[in-house]
């Protein structure tokens, strides 16, 4: 079978032929429908990261597919791979079957197309977390998402939606207005004019923001006095500036949002998730690539080229 490998740190994949996985006692075999090619996967393969699996080694801490074998698995189940050290200590999900431990395995109640399955779990759950549980989303609110065309952040904004809020999406550029989820006020941070106004007027009782960087504290002024802003992200940059003064006059709470603690939580939610997925509520873009052009979607995933989430399609 095929599998996409590093053969050294900081290194592109190479897709290899290798045995077919034994399954061991308390593992379920899996074929693999599609698997997810995530900023952790790009960070383990840089060799900077604490955890390392032994090289070579098949990337994927995330992934979907079909239960071949397995103590309390009925065959032919859909199921979602995650977990488990899967990609972190051991072989990931890059490689068309895999034996995996039982605890990285959850069976999926109802039917997802395998690339939302591979992909749905991070962007989903973190919505969740952030809307219901961190930032306690009441009725009526405001609520606005800054890198509305991200996976995450598009999750937000269609479960904000859901929620029975008025949601503004704000991108970067004009191209991902087109990638704002329906039903949401799409703002790009190149138009001025609209800037201004969010400024000027401070709508929003709920700023939920993915950038961070610098221009974090000038965004949280789009929120009214009262409001909060829950931050899960740091895609322009890990630090800010705060001004002490100007932070109590502005009186916006400012909400971390560590999902690495709220991973029990995560999956509690997921079933639910699912559901919503599975009847069109919620959606997840993904951008598929073939097995063979792993190096292409890791490499896509760091330049910021890819639209939604990247998925390896064996």
């Amino acid at each position: 079978m095929r599998a996409a490998r590093f053969h050294t740190w900081g290194s592109a994949p190479v897709v290899d032929d290798v045995p077919e996985p034994a399954r061991a006692a308390g593992e379920v075999l899996v074929d693999v429908q599609a698997a997810a090619v995530a900023h952790l996967d790009a960070t383990v393969a840089s060799g900077t990261f604490d955890l390392k699996p032994p090289l070579p080694y098949a990337g994927g801490v995330e992934g979907a597919g079909i239960v071949v074998a397995g103590d309390g698995f009925e065959p032919g189940t859909q199921v979602m791979l995650r977990g488990g050290g899967l990609g972190l200590l051991r072989d990931g999900t890059w490689a068309e079957r895999v034996s995996v431990p039982a605890k990285a395995v959850t069976r999926l109640d109802s039917p997802l197309a395998p690339e939302v399955a591979a992909t749905f779990f991070v962007p989903a759950t973190t919505a969740f977390v952030v809307l219901h549980d961190v930032a306690r989303l009441g009725e009526d609110e405001e609520v606005i998402v800054v890198g509305a065309a991200g996976a995450v952040g598009s999750m937000v904004a269609q479960q904000a939606r859901l929620a029975g809020a008025k949601v503004t999406g704000v991108v970067g550029r004009e191209d991902q207005l087109a990638d704002v989820p329906d039903g949401v006020t799409g703002v790009c941070l190149e138009s001025t004019g609209d800037i201004e106004r969010l400024a000027a007027d401070r709508p929003a009782s709920l700023l939920v923001d993915t950038l961070g960087g610098d221009g974090l504290v000038a965004r949280t002024r789009w929120v009214r006095p009262g409001g909060r802003a829950a931050v899960i992200g740091y895609v322009t940059g890990t630090e800010v500036r705060l001004d002490l003064p100007s932070w109590l006059l502005d009186d916006v709470a400012l909400l971390p949002v560590n999902m690495i603690r709220q991973e029990r939580r995560a999956r509690e939610v997921a079933g639910e998730l699912v559901k919503r997925l599975s009847a069109g509520e919620l959606s997840v873009a993904v951008q598929q690539y073939a097995f063979a052009d792993a190096a292409l979607a890791l490499e896509d995933l760091r330049a910021g080229r890819v639209r939604g989430r990247a998925v390896l399609v064996p």
